[in-house]
Order: structure tokens, then sequence, then C-alpha cells
């Protein structure tokens, strides 16, 4: 047998679907198995998988995956993860962890860079530190109040899954899981149970990854341009210092029910919340594990099909029934054995007898009738479209293929079989021709399938004061326990972490950390082949790049022309137009139409700021794709739309206003920091008042008014859409974006001219909104575990002149300052700060944090950070490098053009883009610390707003004397 440095191979196949060669190695002296992928693809990745079964629910695998990257032997930083995040061009740098697997994938396009990713990654997994001040920094650990001598947790994970289990959608998901899979790891929370978390023991921690971080329960993957043998001699140097060993990271299979379970939980709400509608239901199935690639696909465009679009059969039943506002679900294969489930929102409690009975008889019928051959065929255009065109956006399509065969290759099948779609695809279109395949599968795999549960969570305003006294209980009845002695050591634990958490890395430990150098980096700015044209009178922006047969299309109009209170109408009328139907075809068969000839057709708002004027781009925005072949019909459906949009159905509509409903309330708790820079930046700009208006707090109000509306005044309702339609559908403030290769877009040209010109025309004149007063400190109450603080303002309005170096500063702020004193110190998940050079407005904002008033103190001493930092070149270049790194992030064809006509739109030319990397490159610590007297002035002009439990800001307000935070009950 050969050996390529002490890897034999054992397999070796061309994937023409992805242009891939895929080679598979094993590791003679560990075990250890690497799928290596080789394309021509710059945007290179690597990755790391190892089989984690947890036993507990006391997120052990959770806390290692972020202690691994706290230091390891080679390199014995503080955080090298987070001197990666400062100083990388990395296009990917994370970890994850599964309910059964912990993953570390890296990527980047520039080699070296690749390879310095990839060295302090194996030495992270491979050889962490992992001290008992890596459990209590990440994990959990007590801390004593100096004032009262009460207890109380603290920890990066323990915080992050109070956040977690703050988020309704979240428990409702786990409880699921758990649900169907009681017997397994799958009954646990491989994130952690905050109720769980404190349970865990160092000892426990260190077995855990003795027994799991080994090369023998590894797979690790190569994907992009690299070289093949430079790949495999650098696992061997590392994988190296282990032998064999046998590892049982076995996921057993769960042995199926006997007959269907049911399932009634709970979820906090405040006291005195309206819990009308507010429950939730799903019926989920457990599949049995499924090793046939062409029985995968079969389910795949099953689910689509069902559930996939607002056109699908059991979708439409479901929602049509008016039992509740959202309806969601289908095929998933992120575990062992697949499952799929069907969950509606927005119920009312006594509604989930007639939803099972509903969903279930509907599923009888399709097996006894068939679904439309219409429906199948979108379906199987859909995911064909997806898997050819493979446009993972900003994600790296690499670690997209990675995911994809880890949910085979983890379970010990076939890694490359859910990567070579072409011939499941293939056996499934011959399948379909039998009228009976998706039949079959709905009776095998669902209506015969007893390994099912229905669980329905409901709202209940005990629960989060239970958890709160439960939590509190548990500190008391510890404190009651300890000695002095114990608490003294409580106290000298907490001295020793501030003090390392305080403490910087030396130069000579930097040193060791392999990084780039300044002349690594290109001088010169990405640009983007643009091209000014105008096509029968229509301005087009055209670029020139391969796009593998795909004609990417952007329309914009201006939302100018509409009458301020009209444009929160702007962004329902965008929705109406691929969900409400046409003049000739009702909204099921739109849908359907739009699956089968293109790759996808939406409309939305979008708004840019500009910097020569507070006036913003407030842009009505059209975006299709589809095969080059295809796009005749691509420009008959966006015409129909335009112009034929039905806007006369009100039950519709009704149902599209409570499903856009639900979906802001589910995205409160998970996403309260971007709700927060809303809301901060909306008090400083047109185009943030825009961006708040149309996608932000303000917009949750407005549809829940909407759907008021939709029942009291629906001709008030209908005529205001109508009104927008006349205003935005003008051919005169028509402007469009295409990107696709030369020959076929001179093909094309003809074609988009007839389609513009059909267009109606008007001369138009702007329209200026008024923004209203702006209440400077702002409370956003919802029901949560932990707070999202922010604070913004304008630097223009302070005297700040725009210097590229503001981007090294914000990398700085946010990889040093920000990250040691509100995530490591205070025990938030994350901390950012950011900067709109168009609008000239800086936030900070914090994610899952357990402070508030000490999170704004730490804000305000950003100052003080950047003037008193003593700063030295090598952390200088890092900074640099991130800054450079976060402006060459990898785009595939459409994103290139479409921020190239972004770019153009907001008046950005090559030119500024070119001085801002000049700016950047030239950075010194003169400019640094010139950026803290900015700081300095802002602090005392910037506006707060958090968005907490209500008795966290009521607190606040105590702390501070006065309701210096005006509240508002937002859930």
């Amino acid at each position: 047998m050969t050996l390529i440095h002490g890897f034999a191979e054992i397999r070796d196949e061309w994937i023409d679907e992805l242009n891939t060669r895929a080679r598979i190695f094993r590791h003679t002296a560990t075990g250890a198995t690497v799928l290596s992928m080789e394309n021509d693809d710059e945007n290179k990745v690597f990755g790391v998988s190892f089989r984690t079964p947890p036993v507990d629910s006391t997120g052990i695998a959770h806390i290692l995956e972020h202690a691994v990257l706290g230091g390891s032997q080679k390199y014995p930083l503080k955080e090298p993860f987070v001197q990666l995040i400062k100083g990388s061009l990395k296009t990917f740098l994370n970890a994850f962890t599964s309910p059964d697997k912990t993953t570390y994938p890296v990527a980047s396009q520039n080699l070296q860079d690749f390879y310095n990713l990839v060295d302090v990654y194996l030495d992270a997994v491979f050889h962490p530190l992992i001290t008992p001040n890596h459990l209590a920094q990440e994990g959990w650990h007590y801390e004593v109040d100096e004032a009262t001598g009460a207890l109380r947790f603290k920890g990066v994970v323990y915080n992050e899954m109070k956040g977690v289990y703050s988020s309704p959608d979240s428990l409702f998901y786990r409880y699921t899981q758990q649900a169907l899979f009681p017997d397994t790891t799958y009954g646990l929370d491989s994130g952690g149970d905050p109720a769980v978390i404190p349970e865990l023991t160092y000892d426990q921690f260190r077995t855990f990854h003795a027994t799991y971080y080994h090369p023998a329960n590894a797979r690790i993957f190569f994907y992009g341009d690299d070289p093949v043998d430079e790949r495999l001699r650098r696992l061997d140097a590392v994988l190296a210092d282990f032998g064999p060993l046998t590892v049982d990271g076995t996921v057993a299979l769960q042995p199926p029910f006997a007959e269907p379970v049911r399932l009634v939980k709970q979820y906090g709400v405040d006291e005195g919340d309206d819990t009308a509608k507010k429950t939730m239901t799903a019926v989920a199935w457990a599949l049995p594990e499924i090793d046939d690639p062409a029985t995968v696909m079969g389910l795949s465009v099953l689910s689509y099909a069902l559930v996939g679009t607002q056109a699908s059969p059991l979708r439409k039943k479901l929602v049509d029934s008016g039992l509740g506002e959202d309806v969601y679900g289908g095929f998933g294969t992120g575990l062992r054995q697949p499952t799929f489930r069907v969950v509606m929102k927005g119920m009312e409690a006594d509604a989930v007898d007639a939803f099972e009975d509903l969903l279930l008889t509907t599923l009888a019928d399709l097996a006894a009738t068939g679904i439309e051959e219409d429906m199948v065929e979108a379906a199987v255009n859909s995911i064909e479209f997806d898997l050819r065109e493979n446009n993972t956006g900003a994600y790296p399509r690499g670690l997209s293929l990675f995911m994809r065969a880890l949910s085979t290759w983890l379970y010990d099948q076939d890694p490359l079989a859910p990567l070579a779609f072409a011939a499941p695809l293939a056996a499934v279109k011959e399948a379909l021709a039998d009228a009976d395949y998706l039949p079959y599968l709905i009776r095998t795999y669902l209506l015969d399938n007893t390994h099912r549960v229905t669980l329905a969570m409901e709202p209940d305003p005990t629960v989060n004061q239970a958890r709160d006294e439960a939590e509190q209980a548990r500190l008391d009845a510890a404190r009651a326990t300890m000695s002095d002695a114990e608490i003294v050591e409580i106290r000298e634990q907490m001295r020793t972490l501030q003090a390392l958490q305080q403490t910087p890395d030396t130069p000579a430990q930097l040193a060791l950390l392999p990084s780039l150098q300044l002349t690594d980096l290109d001088p010169h700015i990405k640009t983007v082949p643009s091209d000014e044209q105008t096509v029968d009178a229509t301005p087009v922006l055209y670029h020139d790049l391969f796009t593998n047969g795909i004609v990417y299309l952007d329309l914009v109009f201006d939302m100018h022309v509409l009458p301020q209170e009209l444009l929160p109408y702007a962004v329902f009328f965008a929705k109406a137009m691929t969900k409400l139907g046409t003049a000739t075809e009702d909204y099921v068969k739109l849908s359907r139409r739009i699956d089968s000839k293109t790759g996808g057709v939406y409309a939305t708002d979008y708004t840019l700021a500009r910097h020569d004027s507070d006036r913003s781009e407030a842009l009505f925005l059209v975006r299709g794709k589809s095969t080059v072949e295809q796009a005749p019909a691509l420009l008959d459906i966006l015409r129909d739309i335009l112009l034929t949009t039905d806007l006369d159905q009100q039950a519709r509509f009704r149902q599209v206003v409570l499903e856009t409903k639900a979906r802001l309330e589910a995205g409160l708790v998970p996403s309260g920091h971007s709700y927060v820079n809303s809301r901060l930046r909306a008090q400083f700009s047109e185009a943030g008042w825009v961006e708040e208006m149309l996608g932000g707090i303000d917009y949750l109000y407005l549809v829940r008014r909407l759907a008021q509306e939709v029942e009291n005044d629906w001709p008030g309702v209908r005529e205001k859409l109508e009104a927008v339609r006349a205003l935005v559908i003008n051919r005169d403030t028509l402007r469009a974006n295409v990107t696709l290769d030369a020959d076929n877009w001179q093909a094309l040209q003809p074609q988009f001219g007839a389609f513009a010109a059909a267009l109606p025309a008007q001369p138009s004149s702007g329209v200026d909104w008024a923004r209203g007063a702006v209440t400077p400190n702002q409370g956003l109450a919802i029901p949560a575990q932990v707070n999202y603080v922010g604070k913004g303002g304008s630097l223009y309005d302070v005297g700040y002149t725009y210097h590229g170096s503001i981007n090294v500063i914000t990398n700085l702020v946010r990889t040093s300052w920000l990250w040691d004193t509100i995530r490591a110190q205070g025990g938030a998940y994350g901390a950012f700060c950011r900067f709109g050079k168009q609008s000239g407005v800086w936030t900070y904002l914090s994610y899952r944090d357990p402070n508030l008033t000490g999170t704004l103190a730490n804000y305000d001493g950003t100052a003080a950070f950047l003037r008193d930092y003593d700063l030295s070149d090598d952390e200088l270049t890092k900074s640099i490098i991130g800054a450079i790194g976060s402006m060459d992030g990898h785009q595939l064809p459409d994103a290139k053009g479409f921020s190239a006509f972004t770019r153009h739109l907001a008046g950005i030319t090559d030119a500024e883009r070119q001085q801002t990397r000049d700016d950047i490159l030239s950075t010194t610590q003169a400019h640094i610390r010139a950026f803290a007297d900015v700081l300095e002035a802002f602090n005392a002009r910037a506006n707060v707003v958090v968005m907490g439990s209500g008795d966290a800001l009521r607190a606040a307000n105590q702390e501070a004397g006065g309701d210096w935070l005006a509240v508002e009950k937002v859930m």
C-alpha cells in the first residue's frame, strides 16, 4: 500500500455536479479519516468534526467547544480565537455544537492565511489547555455579590443558553426533538439547559475531551485549490502525536413508538400579557435511518411539495383553516434518524385537536388522490436549481458541502452520497413517472408511522417567575451549605478570573501565533466589471461575469414618490406581488409557475444612506434569477406581478399579515440586538428611520395595527396598496442591475427592453418625510432573561471627518476592549461596535447580556481604552489585516454584481474605496489616539436603547434614581 505522509488513499472519485475531485484518506497510525475535495475555488475550507454525544444536559460539548479555542500547547495565549478574528483574512472562522457532533471550520482565500488558521485550529482541538478557569469562564462559576454576600451564576455559555431558553421557538424545537428521541442522546440538550449547566464538574469536562477529541473520532475535511500533498503533510505532523484508540461515539437509534404521543409544555410570558392565540403546536415524526440517497431526495421533494411553499397543498389547507397564524416545517436530515414536522403558530389552546385532525386527514387525502403535477414539477425544479446553482451566499461553498457530507459520514455511511446529487435526482424523476410514488412516501413515512409526537406549547405567565425563583432557591441552598472558607475560595476564584481577563497576552505570547504581514496584502481594492448602459431608456448597470448560465436581474423603483403614510404599506405591496396572485392566476398557480420556471422571485424594500445628503435612497427592490433559457419566462412573471397583482384578496392578505406578525414576534429574543440597532439608527438618519419603519419595532407595531385594519377597514387597506402600486411602479424611476456573461446579455437585451417598455411611465417628484421627535433613551420590554444593550449616535455631529482608519479601530475595539469587558468579564455572549460611513452613525451593541448599566459604562470606557492602550506594532498590523479581511470577503457572482449596484446607487466610487483601503493600510497609533477624542464627545451626546425584561429595565431606572429609560412594552 502506497502511503502519502502516513495516509492511505481509500477512494478517488470525480463529482461532475461539483466539478470536483473527491478523495478519501485514512491515517494509518490513528484511524483519522479525511475527505479531500480538489477544485478551482479560491475560498479554501478546512474543518474537523468530532462525534460528541452528551450523556446529560450540562452543555458539556458546547462549553468545551468554547474552551478549546481558549489557548493550546503550541499557542498558550489567552484566546487565540480572538486574535485570529482580529488579524486574519478569514472568510469563515467559528465553531458550533450540534446534538451529536462538534465542528470546527475555517476558510480563507489567502493560502498562507489558510495554513495559519488550519495550524491554530488543529492545535486547539487536539492539544487545548482547558484549565478549570476555562470551565469557569466559558461554562459557569459562582460569584459573590460584594454588597449583599449573595451568590449568582455566571459564565458565557450559561448566559447564552438563558437567552436561548427565553426564545419560545428555540424551546419548542428542543421540546419536539426531545419528545421524539427520549431514549437517545437527542433527548438531551447538547447546548446546555441553564438549570443543569451548574452540575458540570471539571473532571467530567476533562474526561469528555480525552474521550472524544482523538483523531480516531475525527472527520477531517479540506476543500479548494490548495495542494493536496501539503494538506496531508500538515495533518500528519499533528496526528503523529497520537496512536490508535477505540472511540465509541455512536448515536443509538430510538426504538419506534408503539403509538403516537401527545404532550403539552409551557413557555414564559409576562404577567398580564394577552395569551390568546399564543399556543404553538407541532406534529412531528421520527423516521427510520435511511441510507439510500434517492429516498432522501424523494422525501426532500415530498417535503417541498407538501409544505415548502405557500402553494403547497398541506400548508395551504392548514393556513386556510384559520386555526393559526403561521405554518412551516418539513423534512430534516440533521440527525441520524431524519424527522418530518409541521408546525402551526398563533393558535388558541383549544385548537390543537382540530389542527392535528386536519393535518392527518389532509395527508390521507393526498395519499389517496396524489399531489398535483404542477406542484411536483415546481418542487423538483426548485430543488434542482438550488443544487446546480450551489449558491451559498456569504457562507463558503466548501463548508456547505462539509456539513452535507457529515449528514452521512458521521454515522459511518458514505460521505459522498449527499454530494453527488445527479444520480439520486434522476432516480427520483424516474420514480415520479409513477403517480403513486409520493403517496407511497406519505403512507410509509408519515401515515403508517406511529413514531409521532403532537406537542403543544402554551403561554404561561407563571413560568418566568417560577424559573427565577428556582434559580434563586438553588443559589440560596448552595450558599447556606458553604463555609466561610468556601466563600473565600469563591472570591479568590473571582479575582483570579478577573486578573486573567484583564491581563493581556505578552508580546512573546502573541508572537507565537502565525500571522500575515502587511506585505502579504493586496494594496488594491477588488473591483467588479460594471458598465452603465441604457436599454430602451432604462438605466442598467451591467456586470460581465461568468454565472454558469444563470441570469441575475435586479429592478429598483424610487419609494420617495410615496406620501409618508403610505411608506409602510410598500412592504406589504412587495409581499402581495408573490403571495396574492395576478389577474390571470391565483397565488397557488403563480407560486408554482415561479418555482417551475425560475430560481426565485421576490420583492422587498431596500434603503441606502448617502454621505452627501440626509435624503436616503429608499428603494422598492424586485429580484429574480433563472437560467438563460428561462429568462423570457422570468420576464413574463415579473411583468405580471408588477402590473396585475390582484390586491382584492382580503382573506389571503390577512394570512400574509398574520404570518408576518408571528415571525416578527418570534425573532425578538433571538435577534434583539438587531432590533436595538435599528431603533438607534432611526434616530440619526433618514435611511435608519426608513429601515425602522419597514423592519424594526415600529414595523412590528404597524403589522399589529394592520391585522386589525384588514378586519375593520379592508377597502381602506386595499386603496392604500393600490396607491402604492400606482406611484411606485413607474418606468421613469426604474433602474436595473444585470449580472451575466456578455454573449448571453447581448441576446437578452431586446427582451429586457420590451419588458421595461411595457411598464407605465409618469412624471414623478420626490416627497419629503418628517421623522418626528426622538426619544433619546428607550427601554423595550420583552419576556427574556438577558438583555440587548445599545448606545449610538452620529460621529459627524460631533465633528468627526471620515478616515479609513475607523475600520481598523472598530476591529480593535470589538476584539479587544468590548470582548474583554463585556464578554469575558461581563459574561455576555457577544458585543459589537458598528459604523456606517454614509450615515456617520456609530453604535455599540451587546448580545444575550446579563448586565445593563455596567455594559453602558464599558461602552463609555472605550475612549479611555483607545487613549491609553499601548498598541504594539504586531497588534496594529493584525487589526489592519482584519479590517482588510472584512473589506475583501468572498462573493459569488450574483453578490459581486449586487454589491457593485448598491455602491453605485449610494454614490460610492472605486476611487473612494481605494482611498479607504489606503487609509487602512497606513493607519498608525496616532489615528487611534485621536479617535479617542471623538468617542469622548460621542459619549455625552449618544442615545441608549435597551431590550430586556421589564424588571431589568425598571431596575436600571431605579439604580439611576429616575426614569431615564422611557420603557415601552413590546411583548
